[in-house]
C-alpha cells in the first residue's frame, strides 16, 4: 500500500504526508514543473507541465490498494478503474457507487461556463475540513495494516 498525492492545488499534503509516516506508508506526490512539492518522508515526481500529465502519471503508477489523493473526478474515475482507494481533500471517498453522478455534475459545469455562465467556486478551507480528511485517510489506513 502507498499513498499517491496529486498534490496540484491540493491543501492536504502535509497531513496526508504526516500520517503515511505515522502509519509507516509510502507516500509519493505527483506535481508539474510550476508546482515542485517536497516534502521530508515523501518521495516526488516532477512532471513536465501539461494539461493531465500529473494525472496521467499518477494512474500510471497506482495499484490495487494503493490510496490516491485527488480531487480530479476523472482521475478518481482512473484510480477506482485500477482499483485504488481514493480520497478528496475533505476526506470523502469516491467509490463506484458516486463517481458517476459526480462526473456528469463536472461535465454540466463545464458546458455551463462554456456558455459564459458561472459556477460557483469552493468556500474558504476551514480547520474542519483538515480534520476531517486526516480522519478518513488514518481510517483508511488503520482498517488495511
Amino acid at each position: 500500500m502507498r499513498i499517491f498525492i496529486d498534490a496540484d492545488g491540493c491543501p492536504v499534503v502535509d497531513i496526508a504526508v504526516r500520517t503515511a509516516k505515522r502509519y509507516g506508508v509510502g507516500c509519493t506526490i505527483i506535481c508539474d514543473t510550476s508546482h515542485s512539492i517536497q516534502r521530508d518522508g515523501a518521495d516526488t515526481i516532477i512532471v513536465d507541465k501539461g494539461a493531465d500529465s500529473a494525472d496521467i502519471r499518477l494512474v500510471n503508477l497506482i495499484g490495487a490498494g494503493d490510496i490516491a489523493v485527488t480531487q480530479d473526478y476523472g482521475l478518481a474515475a482512473m484510480c477506482l478503474s485500477r482499483r485504488a482507494i481514493v480520497l478528496n481533500q475533505d476526506g470523502r471517498r469516491y467509490t463506484e457507487d458516486n463517481i458517476s453522478g459526480l462526473l456528469e455534475f463536472r461535465a454540466v459545469s463545464a458546458k455551463i461556463r462554456r456558455g459564459g455562465g458561472r459556477t460557483r467556486g469552493l468556500p474558504k478551507r476551514t480547520l474542519q475540513q483538515d480534520r476531517d480528511f486526516e480522519r478518513a485517510l488514518s481510517e483508511i489506513l488503520g482498517n488495511n495494516i
